[in-house]
C-alpha cells in the first residue's frame, strides 16, 4: 500500500497568515525535537527524524492532515457534570468547525498546567467558572484521542479535568456557546446511549468522534 501524504490546505493558509497554532516548518526533520519529546505527555520515536504517531497508523503517514503543529499537542479537556433530582447532565460544545459536539476544552498554552488550561478553556468557550480548588475536581491521566483530523505525523493528547458540580440543582446552571463554541448545552448523562440520543433527538448532533471513548468511559465509571 502507498504511503499517503496530505495536509490540508487550511493549514498552509495558517502558516502563510503567521497563525501561532501552525508550526512553519514544513519538513519535521528540520525540527529539534529534544524538547519536545522531553515535555511529551505520551513518548512518542522519530523515524528518519520525523515524530510517528504512537497509536498510527492513521491513513496518512505523511503529513499534517487537519492539524496545524507537528507531534503531539497537548490539550486539556473539562468533563463536567450537574445532577437534578432524576437525571445526571454533561456539558457539551457544539464545535464551530463542523466536527459535532464535544467536551469544552482546547490547547494548553506553552507553560501552561493543564488542569489550569482546562478551566480556562470552560470559561471561554462556556462561560461557567468553576472552582479549581473544588475536592470534588480530579485530573485524570493524559490520554490519546482519535482526533479525525490527525495523521501519523501529528496527533493529539489531552489531559481530562473531571469537574462535578454536585447533586440537588432544579436545573444546571446556565451555559452559553462562546469563543469558537458555536453553542453549550447540557446533555441527559445516564449513560452514554442516553446521552447519544438526547443529542440526537434535541440538536441532531453526534459527539465529536475525537472524544467518545474518553465520555463513555466516564459515563461507565
Amino acid at each position: 500500500m502507498t504511503a499517503r501524504t496530505f495536509t490540508h490546505p487550511s493549514v498552509l493558509a495558517g502558516i502563510t497568515a503567521g497563525a501561532a497554532w501552525a508550526d512553519p516548518t514544513m519538513n519535521p526533520a528540520d525540527i529539534d525535537w529534544t524538547a519536545r519529546r522531553a515535555t511529551a505527555a505520551i513518548p512518542f520515536p522519530l523515524v528518519d527524524g520525523r515524530p510517528v504517531n504512537p497509536y498510527a497508523p492513521t491513513g496518512i503517514r505523511y503529513g499534517r492532515n487537519e492539524l496545524g503543529h507537528w507531534g503531539e499537542q497537548q490539550c486539556a479537556d473539562a468533563i463536567v457534570t450537574a445532577t437534578t433530582d432524576d437525571m445526571r447532565w454533561l456539558l457539551l460544545i457544539e464545535r464551530g468547525d463542523g466536527h459535532g459536539w464535544a467536551l469544552p476544552g482546547g490547547y494548553v498554552d506553552p507553560g501552561e498546567d493543564p488542569t489550569a488550561a482546562a478551566f480556562r478553556e470552560l470559561a471561554e468557550e462556556t462561560g461557567l467558572t468553576a472552582d479549581p480548588t473544588d475536592p470534588w475536581v480530579r485530573t485524570l491521566p493524559a490520554r490519546y484521542v482519535p482526533d479525525p483530523r490527525a495523521s501519523d505525523e501529528a496527533w493529539m493528547v489531552t489531559t481530562p479535568v473531571r469537574i462535578d458540580l454536585g447533586q440537588g440543582w432544579h436545573t444546571p446552571p446556565p451555559v452559553t456557546g462562546r469563543d469558537d463554541a458555536r453553542r453549550a448545552a447540557w446533555i441527559a448523562a445516564a449513560d452514554y446511549a442516553s446521552l447519544t440520543a438526547h443529542l440526537a433527538d434535541t440538536y441532531g448532533g453526534q459527539v465529536f468522534a475525537a472524544h467518545r471513548d474518553l465520555i463513555a468511559d466516564i459515563l461507565t465509571r
